[in-house]
């Protein structure tokens, strides 16, 4: 085996050992766990809880402004006996101050008489929709707001004339 030296041939092999080592050494702290913060005597200081629930509907609000209120509308209405009774969303909605001819719902019973196993139900806010999905098919009642339909409205397809 032939022996370097040339000094740089020294020099390069010097410094690619050194790197070797500096890596080598610095990837062992990467296993060296943090220290734990040290732990304080102090109690933890009590949140505040409300009960409020969300704000009022507010005709100069946005959707989004409104979404809390409709969610915690259509969330009551899951947890009753109507939870897949069209016209109940519909009354909970216009009692928190919904526009009911804004609104928009799905049939609550099939064809065959059968419960739905999704409803959906809307009401159109300046441009935008909240949505609501419940029904056994629906893991949770879930609520959102997208775009008005350029169609017009907020649902897809066939929808009940809501005339109570």
């Amino acid at each position: 085996m032939r022996l370097l030296r040339s000094p740089l041939a020294r020099s390069l092999v010097g410094a690619a050992g050194a790197l070797v080592v500096v890596v080598s050494l610095s990837g062992c702290s990467m296993f060296v766990p943090e220290p734990a913060p040290p732990a304080t005597s102090a109690a933890p200081t009590p949140q505040p809880t409300t009960s409020e629930g969300p704000a009022p509907l507010s005709p100069e609000s946005t959707a989004s402004d409104n979404l809390p209120l409709f969610t915690e509308v259509m969330n009551q209405v899951a947890a009753s006996p109507d939870s897949v009774a069209g016209r109940a969303y519909v009354d909970a909605l216009v009692a928190a101050g919904f526009d009911k001819s804004t609104m928009q719902v799905t049939a609550d019973r099939t064809s065959v008489d059968d419960p739905v196993d999704s409803l959906q139900f809307s009401v159109l806010w300046a441009g935008e929709c909240l949505v609501g999905q419940v029904g056994p098919s629906t893991p949770a009642p879930t609520a959102m707001v997208v775009p008005e339909l350029p169609s017009g409205g907020c649902l897809i397809g066939n929808t009940r004339p809501i005339d109570w």
